[in-house]
């Protein structure tokens, strides 16, 4: 599993968070990380959510160089 944890202290917009949430719990995909459980912990969300192997696609599209065809595949999954 991998854990993200949000500080609610400095989150101006908390139920945006919320309603985050109940979207991710509400949708179960192969194609996408699956939200698993969530737990308040003092003032920070602990998220709870399948563990991906090479990392967020956000650190991938930095590194790599994707050509339009390889970006339009990622996107239609």
């Amino acid at each position: 599993v991998a854990v993200k944890i949000v500080s609610l202290g400095k989150q101006p917009q908390k139920q945006q968070i919320v309603n985050e949430l109940l979207v991710v719990r509400s949708n179960k995909h192969p194609n996408i990380v699956n939200y698993l459980d969530s737990y308040l912990v003092g003032d920070k969300l602990w998220i709870i959510m399948e563990y991906m192997d090479g990392g967020p696609l956000s650190s991938v599209i930095k590194e790599v160089h994707l050509a339009e065809g390889e970006m339009a595949a990622i996107c239609q999954e």
